[in-house]
């Protein structure tokens, strides 16, 4: 079955054929493929500009790009991955399986669901257009600082719309995903029958309707700084720049969340299903997650920790970080102890679960470091914190949505893709994103600032390493593309129940009720 004929129980199209339908499409699962599609192609993009960087920090001195261009590299990448790439493959992920985890026939909010998403390529494509405006795309980083963000060009204010437009795409998906899984369960679906991506999405899904305003209030205080003459962060006039760094942090801060508790909602699917055991510890991962998005909220200024805040505030900024720790610790404890005496197998949605957990760990183990306020007036601003994120990010985020695209890929398009290759692009990935990134980290112990284009002699070995890292990082997601459209064109074997069915063999009812139109694991009724 191709991706044209996935929309088997759903709308009638109508007249709507070929490139129409996708544009007008209503349905969960297509528009879910859209957000899918959209992901993978912002990926590229966005890790191209990463291998800029990436080239140009191969050896000291200026080899292929001018300072200025290479500070919009940084700027576009951060953004175009954050919201290009990591948010849409989750709402694609959302779209398709939330429907059918809690047995409705579609999105709550159909129509809104397509605007959703149609908001995006738009806003994508004006995103890297700021690259050919007067002054490049705004080279001061994603987080958009002033003052330094005022002196940038013609792509300020379009850089500015964009992130609008984003925000506007990011709530209404948000909204939708909240309707839907508070208003069409299947009956006998409680809260607490949910499965954990379900929970997770529900959670995200709060914090993006808090957190999209407040850094659309802040931006729109920048362009009126700019262009009407205020004075909100311009200490000429009596603002203070440092007020915007609490309002992006404010968002920033649960945006890291945003960007990882589905992906703790989709390891939570995995694992269970090739560990033939069920999820240890259901409630207290609920209430971790929860937890965890509640605290994400109150910790916003360890990211300020050298702006000069009083001592007390750092005492309770570190407090408050440390706290996160705790609900963290228990979902990876609840995940091995998934996996303790299980009847593991190795396939590859499994490898990088486990993947997951291992580095996410180490980057949640960094990002303990750095909530130490005096600690962190050494790490700041230095490639240490490029090394954290990216641990957090790249192992975290990205690792889960391609184990989630193994995971239910068959379950999408009726197609087995080739599990050697499958585990190639795997070890290939593993292998490459620690040589990039696990340097960094002694980097940044080193004293080398991040988002420079040049550097002293003394970083160069370092920095080698990491650039050989990362374009085999990024040659081997050209594996996973091949991967996935060959599924997607109807090539490959048929999916067969193996693992799903395993599953439901050893009486896994994994709290979804009868209702449901199939469970989540086993193979769809019309693959065989």
């Amino acid at each position: 079955m191709s991706v044209s004929a996935i929309h088997d129980d759903h709308h009638d199209h109508g007249p709507a054929k070929g490139l129409m339908r996708w544009v007008t499409t209503t349905n969960h699962k297509d528009i879910g493929t859209l957000y899918m599609v959209t992901s993978l192609i912002m990926f590229m993009v966005g890790g191209a500009m990463a291998l800029v960087i990436r080239a140009e920090l191969f050896e000291p001195g200026m080899q292929f790009v001018d300072p200025m261009f290479f500070n919009s590299m940084t700027t576009l990448h951060a953004l175009i991955m954050v919201f290009g790439a990591v948010m849409p493959a989750f709402a694609g992920l959302a779209n398709w399986m939330i429907p059918m985890m809690i047995g409705s026939p579609d999105m709550a909010l159909p129509r809104l669901n397509n605007w959703s998403f149609w908001l995006l390529p738009f806003a994508a494509l004006m995103l890297v257009s700021t690259l050919f405006m007067e002054g490049g795309a705004a080279a001061a980083g994603w987080t958009l600082y002033p003052p330094l963000v005022l002196q940038t060009g013609a792509a300020f204010p379009f850089t500015i719309f964009t992130i609008h437009i984003l925000g506007v795409s990011s709530i209404l998906a948000a909204i939708n995903i909240i309707v839907t899984i508070l208003n069409m369960r299947a009956p006998g679906m409680t809260l607490m029958k949910m499965p954990l991506f379900v929970w997770t999405w529900l959670i995200t899904a709060f914090l993006l309707i808090a957190i999209m305003p407040v850094f659309a209030g802040a931006v729109t205080m920048l362009l009126t700084d700019k262009f009407f003459g205020t004075s909100f962060f311009n200490a000429a006039g009596g603002g203070d720049p440092v007020l915007y760094q609490h309002l992006f942090w404010f968002f920033g801060h649960p945006e890291v969340y945003v960007l990882i508790l589905p992906s703790f909602g989709i390891v939570s699917q995995i694992i269970p299903t090739f560990s033939r055991k069920p999820l240890f510890g259901y409630s207290s991962m609920v209430y971790a997650t929860a937890s965890i998005g509640f605290l994400s909220f109150i910790v916003w200024a360890h990211h300020q920790y050298t702006v000069g805040m009083p001592v007390e505030g750092e005492l309770y900024f570190t407090y408050a970080t440390m706290l996160i720790a705790v609900p963290t610790g228990v979902k990876v404890f609840n995940w091995i102890s998934t996996m303790w005496r299980g009847a593991i197998t190795f396939e590859s949605p499994m490898l990088w679960a486990i993947a997951f957990v291992v580095l996410f760990t180490m980057g949640g183990f960094t990002g303990l470091m750095m909530s130490i306020s005096p600690a962190d007036l050494q790490y700041h601003d230095t490639y240490f914190i490029v090394a954290h994120f990216h641990y957090v990010l790249v192992s975290g985020a990205v690792f889960a949505i391609i184990g989630g695209v193994y995971f239910w890929l068959p379950k999408w398009t009726g197609r087995m893709y080739d599990e050697r290759l499958a585990q190639l692009h795997f070890w290939l990935t593993t292998l490459s994103v620690n040589l990039c990134f696990f340097p960094q980290h002694f980097l940044g112990l080193a004293g080398m600032p991040r988002r420079i284009p040049d550097y002293a002699l003394q970083f160069a070995e370092f920095n080698a390493w990491s650039s050989v890292g990362a374009f085999i990082f990024g040659f081997s997601q050209l594996i996973f593309c091949y991967i996935v459209i060959r599924c997607m064109s109807g090539r490959g074997e048929h999916a067969s129940g193996e693992v799903w069915e395993g599953a439901s063999e050893h009486g896994l009812e994994f709290n979804l009720p009868s209702p449901a139109p199939y469970h989540t694991w086993e193979t769809p009724p019309n693959v065989h």
